[in-house]
């Protein structure tokens, strides 16, 4: 719509066009869909060239004449322009006749063949195109004789290029498709002989329309073309019918039906109304017999997950009936990304295209998949209409409820006779099919099942195995599906005459039928998105200029809410370019006269259901709502049908002159420009034209995305939605010049930087709003199932980025190829001897001067660390390699240095890209590596969480204090490491080894280590600083502090401690050079509890500063819980760490303790051992204070003794911290400490100052132990061993 000045009036097409041979400039090669074929053929010299009809190995030239493409030409158009839709020339040559000009003769079949096309101006509106496609008789001699010539050329270059086969001069003509075909036959097919054959040339009538009535259009031009075949001439000219339909006949207003004359019949067309589903009217049933349900619904899903979509047929309409259903399905969402149903020739490199894009190839016919090289197959959902087959990309998640969905759907289809696995009748496999026995088609699994003759549909439900799967499945959830109602399809009341004939209707019927009941799954899945939707708090202006970067949804809320299946389709559906300008436009338009149609129709739907089920739990649950709408839908279609609420003007004779407006029988005339350049002065359907009206203002509003603006700005709005990157719907159908070429990749490279740097931004912002929240600011708002989405679309924007410009594809994966590549050169580089494969520096390289013992610190390398991920045997397949390795390189900081490196190899990256490729634009490059280095700021485990069943090597070193003597220990160490997803069990040390490497599986990240001996030996002490554990894969560390002794009689006795650890932080990205030195260890924290109670041991707390540690410690554990569960880090560091709730409170009962006697260690452990005593006498004497006293202090003792019991040999402080431990998670630490305030022992032990004697401070104390009694403690199974309570 250029300006939008001219309001358009309610025409129903706006140009009818003749496309041909224009005999005047004669035979043109279509140099560039020949040269497109041509490149082709040549890029791969050892396979046959793909898109070239039956091209033997080599040029297009080596075609035979009759197979060659030739330029068509727009003969002529009527009207010239019309100025609401100014005609464009070249999109409609292309996509008139996608192909070129096609000649036939006498001996080929020359049936018409219909199709649609569609015009997507840069503005994102549309044009439609219905043509017809027919041959004629060439009558020009010079164009004959030209195709003579032709074939004199080819074959005298043929007959140097391979011995004839024969002396038949025709027979060297048989280049063609030589597979052991007959030559006789080739021969008829593939020559011409200008005395003996006739020469047929394609030609196409084409009607070009604002809205899509494909049955109405198909037969206006049907009709048309049978005029001139028939031998009687039709009762008026041609022009008169052309001049109705162009002048006289409107666009039915909306929710009315209209009726028309054609040449030979009434045409009836109608449109829904404003409250109804928008008008679609391409045969849904087509689609499904072509690829049945199954295939439907994953096609549909890639669809949902913008995923790019190829589709490849010998027939034009198919591609453009697939195309057109799949987006009408999806109401009430709008593809948002190329769109091209029918890719013409010569725009075979826009294929290439790093966007998601919706294509349609047209296939000859001959090449099979194979052959057909596509730049990038990642994330590609490749669909082969005419045999009933589809490949997915990798890891599609299912549909919510597929299984039900796909029921739902299968009887509707069977209502009408449709079997669910598609008819194969209808695709082109059926005549190879014909040749195989039986037997041969139940096991051939590709094409699901081959459907026989059309039985009775009960019976074919009988033998369904489809429905009896799909029962069986269902019958294990519960629902009984036994009596599976085919209903007759019968239109309720039978008096109603429909004034289309009953075929049509059925069309109608079905279409509807399966539109609601795709309508009614996002209804139901989204029946209160409205709640979510964050409206901004500007206005509407400085919101729109900033949407790129502002949350418009509020995604981690909604995805709560939904059934834990739906989750992996969901959150990555929300993430797409559809959803979000789905709720883009619900923020705009926020008063109900403003609203899109398409947002008015949902909204309502979705009102509806909210009326029905009042809040009710079923919204949540994933119960399956079956569609109600139906019968409503189907029933104004059928009162439109009915009763037909407009006739348009029948056509009439023109003023034309005498002689005019005849023509030969059998061809295609020129019509009267004169008759039909203008239409008639005064149109009658002016005073009707208020709904045409509308519609242009519907389309004004489409525009301005509903907002208020005036029209700078609104301009301003419309140059800067065509320039985003995302929104080249269709690339220009033009003669494609290199520069043209070059520009629509620029807008690509352009568009994949600007959607890198927003992908980079929403991880990070989600990521450090995710760690503000630990540190006690916001909200928290991503799961681990939307981490794991925005990594997945980060895979898929890599991969995009490598498979731009390649110059041959290798494999599936464009990033693991380049990676093997690199791998390869690499390895040629280097002698054997040059590099160490370990990556792991060796001991000796470590500096003498090196006081701290540290790890070796763990070599960084790219080629490593595809080792690592070539050695995981579960994963198979390249895409997955490339993720693994894209998550490990996340998790380890170093995925932009891997890449840089990779890129560092310019030689290499010359070879496999063309110049115009992302990675060959310098500045974009950095600027994307740039966004990849700003990942360092935040820790991801995307690697660790994900792949949990791999096994991982783990590095062990021990560091004993030097200045007591480690090296006269005799006893035999042990060492049990615990993770979040699993432990090692108990593994022996051999004595005087200190570091040591094993393999375990992934234990996730590590929380804790066991560490003991077997106190055997003279010399059984053994003082421990720390213990550090790295992971050699994806290079965590973890420091495990301990400071005490292991050894009877040494500090509190223990032979084994329960270590807490903390993952480091690594400096690699704080100095980007490589360096030999090991990075500083961050000191250990020195001996730790001590707990001598020696007064110059421990910083003595005051008694607020004791309160304000159990109130952080208690603080912790329950910030712990309000998380999401995927999200909590580690309960026991909360417990048992440096600050954690055992040492807050391990510091009050040191608090005010008695100093002993000299020498002699007094441990809290004593204390409660003698309390325990005293409750134990006190039972026994039978004094009994009130019950409720009775039951704590029982179990306290029982408690206290369980823990003295256990097999293991943990020393006193150890035994006290597994009794916090316990108390926690049976609630019961709050009542032990009243009890201790009370008991005559604490009178006896502790000084009058200490706090457990104050009462006022026990009181708050208490208070603050009972807010744990809310939460499900769940203690780590390293924490309670051989404790059974």
């Amino acid at each position: 719509m250029s300006g939008g000045s001219s309001s358009a009036p309610g025409r129903f097409a706006d140009y009818f066009v003749i496309c041909g041979l224009d005999t005047e400039t004669g035979l043109e090669p279509d140099e560039l869909s020949a040269l497109c074929q041509y490149v082709q053929a040549s890029k791969t010299r050892e396979g046959a060239s793909r898109f070239i009809s039956s091209a033997t190995e080599g040029e297009n030239f080596e075609q035979t004449p009759l197979r060659r493409t030739f330029k068509s030409k727009v003969l002529a158009r009527y009207p010239e322009n019309v100025e609401w839709n100014p005609f464009d020339q070249d999109a409609v040559g292309m996509l008139c006749m996608p192909k070129g000009l096609a000649f036939k003769t006498q001996a080929d079949s020359r049936e018409p063949q219909f199709h649609s096309f569609i015009i997507t101006r840069e503005d994102g509106s549309r044009t439609f195109g219905f043509s017809l496609t027919f041959f004629e008789e060439v009558t020009s001699k010079q164009i004959c004789s030209a195709m003579q010539t032709l074939y004199h050329m080819h074959n005298a270059e043929y007959d140097i290029l391979h011995t004839p086969p024969t002396n038949d001069k025709d027979s060297c003509s048989s280049t063609g498709d030589c597979n052991g075909t007959s030559i006789s036959k080739l021969q008829r097919f593939n020559s011409y002989d200008i005395s003996r054959d006739t020469l047929y040339v394609s030609k196409c009538i084409c009607l070009i329309t604002p809205m899509s009535f494909m049955k109405a259009c198909k037969k206006v031009l049907e009709q048309l073309h049978r005029a001139v075949t028939s031998p009687q001439p039709p009762p008026l000219p041609l022009e008169s019918y052309i001049y109705n339909i162009l002048y006289e006949v409107p666009l039915p207003p909306a929710g009315r039906s209209l009726k028309f004359s054609g040449v030979y019949g009434p045409i009836i067309c109608q449109r829904p109304s404003t409250s109804e589903l928008p008008l679609f009217d391409f045969p849904v049933k087509e689609v499904f017999e072509l690829l049945g349900v199954e295939n439907v619904v994953q096609l549909f899903t890639c669809a949902l997950l913008e995923f790019q979509i190829l589709l490849y047929s010998q027939h034009y309409q198919r591609l453009m009936t697939v195309a057109e259903t799949i987006t009408a399905l999806m109401f009430p969402f709008q593809w948002q990304h190329v769109y091209v149903p029918i890719l013409p020739a010569s725009l075979l490199h826009f294929l290439d295209a790093p966007v998601p894009y919706l294509m349609g190839l047209h296939s000859n016919g001959l090449d099979d998949r194979s052959k057909l090289e596509l730049p990038q197959e990642a994330n590609l959902c490749f669909v082969d209409v005419d045999n009933h087959f589809i490949e997915l990309p990798e890891d599609l998640p299912q549909f919510p409820n597929k299984l039900e969905f796909v029921q739902e759907i299968s009887e509707i289809l069977m209502a009408f006779g449709i079997p669910p696995e598609g008819n194969l009748h209808c695709s082109e496999s059926a005549s190879k099919m014909k040749s195989l026995r039986t037997c041969d088609l139940v096991s051939d699994k590709r094409n699901g099942n081959i459907a026989g003759s059309p039985l009775n549909t009960c019976e074919l439900l009988k033998e369904n195995e489809t429905i009896a799967r799909l029962q069986a499945l269902v019958k294990r959830t519960g629902v009984s599906l036994e009596k599976l109602e085919v209903r007759e399809e019968t239109s309720s009341n039978k008096d109603i005459k429909i004034q289309c004939d009953e075929e049509e209707f059925k069309i109608y019927q079905l279409n509807i039928k399966i539109r609601e009941v795709f309508a009614n799954r996002f209804t139901q899945m989204f029946a209160d998105y409205e709640v979510f939707v964050i409206q901004p708090s500007q206005d509407k202006e400085s919101w729109f200029t900033n949407r790129e970067q502002m949350q418009n949804f509020d995604k981690a809320s909604f995805l709560s809410d939904q059934p834990e299946p739906y989750l992996p389709f969901l959150s990555r559906f929300l993430e797409t370019q559809m959803f979000a300008s789905f709720i883009d436009n619900k923020i705009m338009c926020h008063d109900e006269d403003d609203k899109d149609p398409v947002m008015r129709v949902f909204d309502s739907r979705v009102d509806k259901i909210r009326l029905l089920s009042v809040r009710t739990p079923t919204l949540h649950t994933s119960m399956y709502q079956k569609c109600t709408t139906i019968d409503e839908a189907e029933k104004s279609i059928e009162l439109r049908l009915a009763k037909i609420d407009h006739t348009a003007v029948h056509p009439h004779l023109l003023d034309m002159k005498i002689g005019q407006g005849k023509y030969e029988l059998g061809f295609f005339p020129r019509l009267q420009s004169d008759v039909l350049s203008t239409g008639p002065a005064s149109n009658k359907w002016t005073k009707r034209n208020a709904p045409a009206q509308w519609r242009r203002k519907d389309r004004q509003k489409q525009h301005t995305e509903h907002l208020r603006l005036d029209n700078d700005q609104r301009e301003k709005y419309i140059q800067e939605a065509r320039s985003l990157g995302s929104t080249i719907r269709q690339p220009k159908l033009s003669n494609l010049s290199p520069s043209v070429i070059a520009q629509t990749n620029w807008k690509f490279v352009e568009g994949l930087l600007k959607e890198c740097r927003n992908k980079t931004k929403r991880m990070l912002v989600e990521k450090m709003g995710r760690e503000a929240v630990e540190l006690g600011h916001g909200e928290v708002n991503i799961t681990g199932v939307e981490e794991n989405t925005l990594i997945a679309s980060l895979c898929d924007l890599l991969e995009r980025i490598w498979s731009h410009g390649l110059q041959v594809k290798q494999g599936k994966s464009a990033l693991w190829s380049h990676l093997l590549h690199y791998l390869e050169n690499r390895q040629r580089k280097t002698t054997s001897g040059s590099f160490s494969t370990s990556g792991i520096l060796l001991d000796s390289e470590r500096r003498k001067s090196d006081t701290s013992p540290a790890m070796s610190p763990l070599r960084i390398s790219l080629i490593q660390d595809m080792r690592h991920i070539q050695n995981i045997s579960e994963i198979k397949t390249d895409v997955g390699k490339a993720r693994a390795w894209v998550r490990l390189s996340m998790e380890k900081k170093l995925l932009s240095r891997h890449l840089k490196q990779l890129l560092s190899d310019h030689e290499l990256t010359k070879k496999l890209y063309k110049r115009y490729a992302f990675l060959r634009c310098d500045d974009e490059k950095e600027q994307f590596l740039y966004h990849l280095l700003s990942f360092n700021a935040v820790d991801y485990f995307c690697f660790t969480n994900v792949f949990t069943t791999i096994l991982i090597p783990y590095h062990i070193l021990i560091v004993p204090s030097k200045k007591l003597g480690g090296s006269m220990f005799t006893a035999n160490p042990w060492i049990c490491i615990s993770g979040e997803l699993g432990e090692t069990g108990v593994l022996q040390i051999p004595r005087n080894i200190l570091e040591m490497t094993f393999e375990c599986q992934n234990l996730g990240k590590l929380t804790t280590v066991q560490i003991g001996h077997d106190n055997s030996g003279l010399y059984a002490k053994w003082l421990v600083e720390y213990v550090m554990v790295r992971n050699e894969i994806t290079g965590h560390t973890y420091k495990f502090p301990c400071g005490r002794w292991l050894g009877k009689g040494m500090d509190d006795g223990s032979l084994e401690r329960i270590l807490v650890g903390e993952l480091l932080t690594s400096h690699t990205e704080v100095d980007e050079r490589q360096c030999r030195t090991p990075p500083l260890q961050q000191s250990p924290s020195m001996i730790r509890r001590f707990v001598t109670i020696s007064p110059n041991n421990k910083p003595k707390l005051n008694t607020g500063q004791m309160q304000e540690a159990i109130g952080e410690a208690v603080n912790g554990i329950v910030k712990h819980f309000h998380k999401p569960e995927k999200e909590r880090g580690s309960l026991t560091l909360l417990l048992c760490g440096e600050s954690g709730l055992v040492s807050a409170l391990e510091q009050v009962f040191q608090h005010g303790f008695k100093s002993p006697r000299l020498f002699k260690n007094v441990f809290i452990w004593d204390f409660l051992e003698k309390a325990q005593t005293y409750y134990e006498t006190l039972e026994q004497n039978e004094v009994v204070p009130e019950e409720n006293w009775q039951t704590r202090a029982r179990n306290f003792c029982r408690f206290i003794t369980a823990i003295n019991n256990t097999p293991r040999n943990i020393g006193k402080d150890g035994k006290f911290q597994m009794l916090v431990c316990l108390g926690a998670r049976d609630h019961l630490l709050h009542h032990w400490i009243a009890l201790l305030a009370d008991c005559p022992v604490t009178a006896h032990m502790y000084e009058d100052t200490a706090l457990i004697k104050d009462h006022t401070l026990v009181n708050s104390l208490i208070r603050v132990l009972q807010t744990l009694q809310e939460f499900n403690i769940t203690l780590e199974a390293s924490l309670v061993k051989g404790i059974d309570i």
